[in-house]
C-alpha cells in the first residue's frame, strides 16, 4: 500500500549524448529491454510489470529530463497539483492525457529545485518476465540538493512521502513500502547523485558486476552492504558518466519504523559500510555524482 499521494517509482528520463551507444550498452550490458521507441527516445523496460523504467532521449550534454511515479487514483493527481502550488512548486502541465507510449493521465509539476516530477494514473504495464541477471525496477533515485530541509519539507507536505532516516549527509524518503524512494543528499548544486536499478538477488549483483567490468566499467564503490535500507550495493559510472547502482535485498518498511538519526548509522574508522570489505568511492564516481543537472526539456 502506498504510503504517499506520490504512488510509487517507476522511470526516469535522461538526456544522452550518442542515443545508438547508450541504447547498446543498457540494453546489451545492463540489460534492459526496448518498449517504444520515437527518432530521438528510446523507452526500456526491466523485467518487472512497469512499462519504462529509463527512457534514453537525445541530447547535447547529459541531463535529466523527468522523474516518474505512478499513482492510485486521477483524483490523487488533482491532490497533488494542489500540495505542489501550496509548498512552493510549480505545475508544469496540469492533469492530462498522456501521450507518450506508456498512456493513462498524467500531471508534471516542478519541485522548488527545478526537478521535473510526472506522476501517471493508469499507464500500461506489461507481464513480468524471469529474468536471473536483469534489473527488476527502479527502486530509489538520489538527488544532490543545495538545501535539503526545503526539498524534505516540500517531499513530505506536497506528497506525503515520509523521513525512514537522516544521516550525516543524507535525507532518505519513501512513498512505499521500500526504505527510500528518494533520498536528498547534502551538496553545493542541485543534481543527480545516482540512480538505483533492483536485481533479484546478492548473486545477480556480483555477476551484474562481472558482466559490467569484462564491458570495461570497473566497480566504482562496493560490493557492500548500506546502513541505511540495509540494501546490497554495486556502484558503476556509466555512459555520460552516469552513476548507477545495482542493488539487492532493499529493507521494506511501514510506519512502525523508527527514523533513524546520524548517530544510529557510524562504522569504524576506515569501513564505508556494514560488511567493511568494499573500499571507499572512487575519486572518479565522486566527481560523476556532483555532475549531472535537471532540464525541463
Amino acid at each position: 500500500m502506498p504510503a504517499s499521494l506520490a504512488g510509487k517509482l517507476r522511470s526516469i528520463a535522461i538526456g544522452v549524448t550518442d542515443l545508438a551507444a547508450a541504447e547498446e550498452f543498457y540494453v546489451s550490458t545492463w540489460r534492459l529491454t526496448p518498449v517504444a521507441r520515437t527518432d530521438d527516445t528510446v523507452y526500456l523496460r526491466g523485467s518487472g510489470a512497469d512499462h519504462h523504467i529509463l527512457v534514453l532521449r537525445h541530447s547535447d550534454q547529459p541531463d535529466v529530463r523527468r522523474v516518474d511515479f505512478v499513482v492510485n487514483s486521477v483524483d490523487d493527481l488533482a491532490h497533488i497539483a494542489d500540495g505542489v502550488r501550496a509548498n512552493g512548486g510549480h505545475v508544469i502541465n496540469d492533469v492530462h492525457a498522456n501521450t507518450e507510449p506508456d498512456g493513462g493521465t498524467a500531471l508534471d509539476v516542478q519541485d522548488p529545485q527545478g526537478r521535473h516530477l510526472r506522476f501517471v494514473h493508469a499507464p500500461a504495464v506489461h507481464a513480468t518476465q524471469e529474468a536471473k541477471d536483469a534489473p527488476s525496477r527502479i527502486t530509489h533515485v538520489v538527488f544532490n540538493s543545495a538545501d535539503v530541509a526545503l526539498a524534505q519539507a516540500f517531499y513530505e507536505k506536497a506528497l506525503g512521502f515520509k523521513l525512514s532516516d537522516r544521516t550525516r549527509i543524507m535525507a532518505f524518503m519513501r512513498c512505499g513500502s521500500d526504505h527510500h524512494s528518494i533520498a536528498l543528499a547534502d551538496a553545493d548544486s542541485n543534481t543527480l547523485n545516482h540512480i538505483a536499478f533492483v536485481m533479484p538477488d546478492l548473486d545477480s549483483v556480483m555477476r551484474g558486476g562481472g558482466r559490467m567490468r569484462d564491458a570495461g566499467y570497473p566497480i566504482e564503490w562496493g560490493v557492500g552492504r548500506h546502513g541505511p535500507g540495509n540494501n546490497v550495493f554495486c556502484y558503476f559510472v556509466g555512459p555520460d558518466d552516469f552513476v548507477i547502482e545495482y542493488t539487492a535485498d532493499v529493507l521494506q518498511v511501514d510506519d512502525s519504523y523508527r527514523v533513524g538519526k546520524p548517530e544510529d548509522w557510524t562504522w569504524p574508522p576506515g569501513r564505508v559500510d556494514q560488511w567493511g570489505v568494499s573500499q571507499p568511492p572512487s575519486d572518479r564516481i565522486k566527481q560523476a555524482q556532483k555532475k549531472i543537472r535537471f532540464t525541463n526539456q
